[in-house]
């Protein structure tokens, strides 16, 4: 696991909605350079997590800091341009070519000329493998490569932290394990922090650094640590079924 600094703090936060708490007092940081995975079962709050520390919604109490940055109304802005998301569905806009989609955040946030926003937008395409598929439209990809395309997108500004949601869901097993791989490179090579949801194994065991597990009937998070140890040391009976479900060996 990277021994770098926190980058994300968060500090008994309760997390849900106004009149709703789906998890009470989770604290837990997140290293400078590391994969951390938030998992657990449908509904348990992993997601409403996430989007807590994006400043999606704001948490019903406690504190989050994201680069040294107290997640508020005021801070929000400042943090945005340190992060990047990839929604679950790759959210594309299907009217914009490829490389428009991946342009869209560059013209947004930037006064670059536009020849200056193209060639940075196919560089992001190059290091996810999709500068071929530049000039084809969403509805022409497959799922693999619309992932490949959101995570394009979200680098655009190069950010230091991104924010994956479910990256493998309805993908097959080679193209989930070659999405992992440049989840991994990008860790390695540009130093990108990852917060990724999901609940797949193969990827949990590949990817993670670290991960914490929350469960939904004890509205608390349950677990916090590299896979491999929650699975062979948690005193937890749930933790260790979740990690050792369908024989999986890990790494």
């Amino acid at each position: 696991m990277p021994a770098g600094e926190a980058i994300i703090e968060v500090e008994h936060v309760d997390a849900g909605y106004p009149g709703v708490t789906v998890l009470k007092d989770v604290s837990f940081t997140v290293n400078r350079g590391e994969v951390f995975v938030l998992l657990g079962g449908s509904g348990c709050g992993k997601s409403t997590i996430m989007k807590h520390l994006i400043g999606l919604n704001p948490a019903v109490g406690g504190t989050i800091r994201v680069d040294g940055l107290v997640m508020n109304r005021a801070n929000r802005p400042a943090i945005l341009r340190k992060i990047g998301v990839m929604y679950q569905s790759g959210a594309l806009f299907g009217s914009m070519t490829v490389l428009e989609n991946v342009m869209l955040p560059l013209e947004e946030f930037t006064r670059l000329p536009a020849e200056a926003r193209r060639t940075l937008a196919l560089m992001q395409l190059d290091l996810v493998g999709l500068k071929d598929a530049a000039e084809k439209m969403p509805a022409d990809l497959s799922g693999g490569m619309k992932k490949r395309a959101a995570i394009a997108r979200a680098l655009a500004l190069e950010p230091s932290i991104l924010f994956l949601d479910e990256p493998s869901a309805g993908l097959d097993p080679l193209t989930s394990s070659a999405l992992d791989d440049l989840i991994l490179r990008l860790r390695d090579t540009r130093g990108v922090t990852f917060v990724v949801v999901t609940h797949e194994l193969p990827s949990i065991f590949k990817i993670a650094d670290r991960c914490a597990m929350f469960d939904r009937a004890r509205h608390a998070m349950i677990a916090l640590g590299r896979p491999t140890e929650l699975r062979d040391t948690s005193d937890d009976a749930f933790v260790r079924e979740f990690f050792t479900r369908g024989g999986s060996n890990g790494k």
